[in-house]
């Protein structure tokens, strides 16, 4: 039984759209009490005087690709969890296409199995859907499982979901959540093969939005929108990246009652179409990064909740393999260590503000995925806490990146915010590029 006692004095607390000056007690794993003014009652409390600075509630990632199993030249489980605690993510949700995919039960358990021993971050899985996997997906335990992911677009680990009856039976017969990577294949491949002949494998970057279109995009997501209508089914569409995507989807209802809902990733928010001459395929992401029109509409939509929430999609390769031609060269880069302070540089700017970085990054993931007791400051809820200082600037540089794969889209980028603590689960996981060796991260349930 964990009966360590902390108190966090004089903070500027963000938590559901307002921001207010208080205390936090915390008794082992939970704030057990919030106030304008608690004292120490005994000298067995740690307390930490964090002198005005923000305390947010940890943050939830809800798309995360950790590579482990089977991939773990370019990250596992325990590296990654370890950036993401640097970066405020005290949660993460797991993608299915590791080597071995988790297309079956027993190797959603092996990965609970790693995590449980491994992880510095609250943890949980998705289960790849295939054309052939109903009978287990049936099987699965809502309370236990995240969501189902299907990949309606070739990705990294090749996934594809395309029978349209094998489609129908999914959406039709499960109750879990169905995240989905949606953009359409045949107009890819299509697209493809007219810059292949071109070019041969070099294809330049600033083709990869041409290539992976906004007509891709579009085209995969009205699909999946208009199949879960029709059958019911609770759709979650993965990392939009147009504009014209944004339209498909509402702000008319809450959150908790809305049956399609959308995420967006801080790289869509941040790079755009412009940025491919210097960054080239070390910005290499699908869907592609497109024109600063979208980035904008994108930020819009999710300012007035068309959009829901804000993830990472992180997605590590090494440097020599995301350095390859074009064609060889992977999707995907590593985000979990810089997304929070991105998102904080964009606050600066006057783009968002703090109490909606909080509401799309904590409060509507554990809303979204039905998680107990997590991703706000409340009484009762466990103790995921970031400590953020809004003025101590600081470069991403080589030093200073934690990725196992070492590198970073930002590295050059000077953020003004940096994370100074990061609290899991009670425990003071992060401070200050300083890490402790308690692993304090445990899976998520849900209240489902």
């Amino acid at each position: 039984m964990n009966n360590r006692i902390t108190l966090i004095k004089n903070a500027k607390i963000v938590n559901e759209g307002t921001v207010f000056n208080g205390d936090i007690l915390i008794e082992g794993e939970k704030i057990i009490k919030i106030d304008a003014s608690i004292s120490a009652k005994s000298a067995d409390v740690n307390v930490f005087d964090v002198e005005g600075k923000y305390v947010l509630p940890g943050a939830i990632d809800d798309q995360v690709h950790f590579r482990e199993p089977g991939l773990t030249h370019k990250a596992n489980i325990e590296t990654e969890s370890r950036a993401a605690i640097a970066g405020g993510i005290t949660s993460f949700i797991e993608m299915p296409n590791t080597n071995p995919q988790t297309t079956t039960i027993e190797k959603l358990n092996e990965k609970f199995t790693i995590a449980k021993a491994t992880s510095y971050a609250n943890y949980s899985f998705m289960f790849g859907g295939t054309n052939d996997n109903l009978d287990e997906i049936l099987k699965l335990d809502p309370k236990q499982v995240a969501a189902l992911k299907l990949f309606l677009g070739s990705s990294t680990g090749n996934m594809l979901v395309d029978n349209p009856e094998v489609l129908e039976k999914i959406f039709s017969s499960t109750k879990l959540l169905i995240a989905v990577h949606c953009e359409d294949e045949a107009t890819i491949r299509k697209n493809t093969e007219i810059y292949r002949e071109r070019y041969g494998d070099d294809i330049p970057m600033n083709l990869h939005p041409i290539i992976r279109s906004e007509e891709a995009c579009y085209l995969s997501s009205s699909k999946a929108i208009e199949l879960a209508k029709k059958t019911g089914a609770r759709l979650h569409v993965f990392h939009l990246s147009t504009g014209k995507e944004t339209k498909l989807f509402s702000n008319k209802i809450p959150l908790k009652d809305k049956k399609i809902t959308a995420e967006v990733c801080i790289h869509h928010l941040w790079f755009s179409d412009k940025d491919y001459d210097e960054k080239g395929t070390l910005i290499k992401w699908n869907p592609a990064v497109k024109t600063e029109k979208d980035r904008d509409q994108l930020l819009k939509a999710l300012l007035d909740d068309r959009i829901d929430v804000i993830a990472t999609d992180h997605a590590p390769h090494t440097l020599a393999e995301k350095q390859n031609v074009y064609a060889n060269a992977p999707s995907g880069g590593p985000l979990v260590q810089h997304a929070l302070p991105a998102l904080l540089e964009m606050h600066h700017q006057g783009k968002i503000s703090i109490e909606k970085i909080v509401e799309k990054l904590c409060h509507n993931p554990a809303i979204l995925f039905e998680i107990e007791k997590r991703g706000y400051v409340k009484e009762g809820y466990y103790a995921d806490l970031v400590v953020v200082d809004l003025n101590n600037p600081w470069t991403v540089n080589k030093d200073n990146i934690l990725y196992k794969c070492g590198w970073s889209p930002f590295e050059g980028t000077t953020f003004k915010s940096r994370i100074s603590h990061t609290f899991v689960n009670g425990g003071l996981a992060y401070k200050n590029f300083k890490f402790y060796e308690t692993k304090y991260g445990k899976q998520l349930t849900f209240d489902r």
